[in-house]
């Protein structure tokens, strides 16, 4: 995260009690931030999040500039 940090981008994870009581999706992960560009924040809600996470940054990684470092992230994602 503190590579994302460096790289001009804001990260925000959120765990919902509310959704998780009602069987929801519980977590929302969030990116925003200059790093981004004129193209705006991502946002993925999931069960879980691992999958929350690998869906924000697989579309990062599809955004213009040098993410290719992403990989690294993704593969550390938490369970």
């Amino acid at each position: 995260m503190t590579r994302l940090a460096q790289a001009g981008v804001t990260t925000l994870i959120k765990a919902d009690d509310e959704r998780l009581a009602e069987g929801g999706e519980t977590w929302t992960v969030m990116v925003s931030g200059a790093g981004l560009g004129t193209q705006g924040g991502i946002r993925a809600e999931s069960a879980d999040l691992r999958s929350g996470l690998r869906d924000v940054l697989s579309r990062l990684a599809e955004r213009p500039g040098d993410w290719s470092w992403l990989g690294e992230l993704r593969e550390l994602s938490p369970q």
